[in-house]
């Protein structure tokens, strides 16, 4: 395997790791172990645990954003379609850490370090932050532009519901955790959609 492999690799089990067992569960030597290498070959790749989890952020963080970005500015979608679009994302991501018919596994990297913000550096909480307040913007963008379009419901205001939508965003893993699955969430997204849309 290549160094960029080799370094790809160690982010990817890093991932998995940081997703299902949080900051404190994702160590070198499980690292080592899933690939069949020595602690002192991750050490060289990326010096110590801060420097591979804040690089893992940031892939993850700007792969999340381009993706709900795509969904949230798609000029042929509607506000409907675009909620849909977000749940299908969700969806998506949900499933691959909880097998078909099963739930209850965490499954969001930023929701998982936020628990552990207190074991971060300085500069991985900061990238925590970055990404809430750009969410919070993806989607202001698009419900101004639904706005503008006509397809808010009178009462419905553009810069609460980007609120809300990214609360829901931003919990939506606690929500399938702590509210009986994916079903739950998908729930709450249409039930903002039915508010918030132009009947």
């Amino acid at each position: 395997m290549s160094e960029t492999d080799t370094r790809q690799a160690i982010k990817d089990i890093a991932l998995d790791l940081l997703v299902r067992n949080g900051y404190r569960g994702a160590s070198f030597g499980d690292i080592a172990e899933e690939l069949g290498i020595t602690r002192a070959n991750i050490h060289y790749h990326f010096g110590g645990k801060q420097a591979l989890v804040e690089e893992v952020l940031d892939d993850y963080a700007r792969v999340t954003l381009v993706a709900l970005r795509q969904v949230w500015s798609a000029e042929n979608s509607s506000l409907g379609d675009k909620i849909e679009a977000m749940i299908g994302v969700s969806r998506k991501r949900f499933q691959h850490f909880n097998a078909a018919g099963e739930s209850g596994q965490p499954w969001s990297l930023i929701s998982r370090l936020r628990q552990d913000a207190d074991l971060l550096s300085a500069k991985g909480r900061q990238m925590l932050d970055h990404f809430g307040s750009e969410l919070l913007a993806i989607f202001a963008a698009a419900l101004s532009t639904a706005a503008e379009r006509g397809e808010l419901a009178p009462n419905a205001q553009p810069g609460d519901a980007a609120l809300i939508l990214a609360a829901i965003a931003d919990n939506a893993a606690p929500i399938t955790l702590t509210e009986g699955g994916f079903e739950r969430l998908e729930t709450i997204y249409r039930g903002l959609k039915r508010m918030i849309e132009k009947s």
